[in-house]
């Protein structure tokens, strides 16, 4: 017969099935559904840890929200934290080391620049 320019051959068509032992095909078959399970407990190990990191984050950060609850009703009491004076002062004195610093930059380029 020939169809669309080509001949073909009457009988059977695909692949040919191949003669392999049937144990062998059992065995690999079991041998990759061992490896599909492997691969499967890895996969739900790794979505395990990083649901429960997840978790520790957001009791993290809803420890940080009470906090700061805390620290808005104690203001709107008129009270303010020692909380965030430390912060404040801890911020004023960086502003201060970073001033000193600038300064200290500055006096050491005048003196280069009146050196000749």
């Amino acid at each position: 017969q020939v169809v669309g320019g080509k001949v073909k051959k009457p009988g059977k068509r695909g692949r040919k099935p191949a003669k392999i032992d049937l144990k062998a095909k059992l065995e690999r078959s079991r041998q990759s559904a061992r490896e599909c399970r492997a691969r499967k407990k890895l996969r739900y190990q790794y979505l395990e840890e990083l649901v429960s990191s997840r978790e520790r984050a957001i009791c993290a950060l809803r420890e940080e929200l009470e906090m700061y609850k805390q620290w808005c009703m104690a203001m709107d009491q008129g009270k303010i934290p020692s909380e965030i004076k430390a912060l404040l002062t801890g911020e004023e004195q960086g502003k201060a080391q970073q001033n000193s610093i600038k300064l200290a930059k500055a006096g050491k380029t005048e003196a280069n620049s009146g050196n000749p």
